[in-house]
């Protein structure tokens, strides 16, 4: 003799968001199945329209990002540029060393 296994409750292994309508014995099947359908296409519509808002900040901090590397990239180039003009005028003014006191 073999035994079948127990149908589960119907509530047993089920787990239900804060939205999800309880299996009410009033709703007809279609009602249910429709109001269950539109809760999911609220909940696509919702997360398409924070997927757009997302989509649209990454673009402008990919833009900002590419401003500040333009900007960084032409500040390390006139330090370079005033680090060698430094050291130019360095090497042609006479040093302390070189200069003749005025009483001689």
């Amino acid at each position: 003799m073999t035994t079948r296994p127990k149908a589960p409750s119907a509530n047993e292994g089920v787990t239900m968001n804060s939205d999800t309508q309880r299996d009410d014995s009033s709703m007809s099947p279609e009602h249910t199945l429709a109001a269950r359908l539109e809760t999911l296409e609220s909940r696509i519509a919702y997360q398409e329209h924070w997927l757009d808002t997302l989509d649209q900040a990454v673009a402008a901090q990919e833009r900002r990002l590419a401003q500040l590397e333009r900007i960084n990239t032409l500040m390390q180039e006139k330090l370079r540029d005033q680090q060698r003009a430094l050291q130019d005028s360095e090497m042609t003014a006479p040093s302390p060393q070189d200069e003749v006191p005025p009483h001689y």
